[in-house]
């Protein structure tokens, strides 16, 4: 991450205060152990809070287990809507996550052999034909389990909200906006997203007097 960081800092002085500022950052991967799991992951954790989805999640992986904790493509297409649904699911979850098992099993979900030879936008192509699975989610596909230097979830809350920070915007940047700005940062927006969302956590906005100064 060094090389991406003093990118970076070269790029956007005022971004490189910021990382600076909110010091070094580890980044580890996530260990889904295929696609499947991962996407079934990001089905069940959609507009959820994080407790809430871990308790879900937790369910369904014991209904239907699979490798390194993660629910198993058959045994998710070998249960019921109604104990899919017993995990806690929506209805649109559970029509969702049984799309993600029909096509992983019949070979049309890629594999993370196959998507080690695609590049971002044709991952995002291939995997928002699921059903339940939109942009957002392949971008965090993308982030957190493939590690691609270069991705810019534009529709992500909480990396608008950390360039809000970091520049001092009185408004959110719009998707538009956040693209423009985050030009000087390629080839590692991945990097610059993982600084705005740790900014989210660290720095606070200023105060109305501080800001009117």
């Amino acid at each position: 991450m060094s090389v991406a960081v003093d990118h970076l800092r070269k790029a956007d002085p005022e971004l490189g205060r910021a990382i600076k500022r909110l010091g070094p950052l580890e980044t580890p991967l996530r260990g889904a152990p295929d696609v499947f799991a991962m996407l079934a992951e990001a089905i069940v954790f959609q507009q959820l809070s994080g407790k809430a989805a871990a308790t879900v999640f937790g369910r369904l992986v014991k209904l239907c287990p699979g490798p390194n904790d993660y629910p198993g493509i058959e045994a998710v297409l070998g249960s019921s809507d109604e104990d899919l649904r017993g995990c806690g699911m929506s209805r649109a979850k559970v029509l969702a996550l049984r799309d993600l098992a029909e096509r992983a099993d019949s070979g049309e979900l890629p594999t993370l052999d196959d998507v080690s030879t695609m590049d971002d936008e044709a991952i995002v192509t291939a995997l928002t034909k699921v059903r339940g699975i939109g942009r957002w989610s392949a971008e965090m596909f993308l982030i957190f389990r493939l590690g691609r230097p270069d991705v810019l979830p534009v529709g992500d809350l909480g990396v608008r909200k950390g360039a809000s920070l970091v520049f001092g915007t009185a408004e959110l940047p719009s998707p538009a906006e956040l693209t423009d700005m985050a030009e000087p940062w390629r080839p590692y927006r991945t990097t610059a997203c993982h600084y705005l969302w740790r900014a989210v956590e660290v720095l606070r906005q200023p105060d109305a007097s501080s800001s009117s100064r």
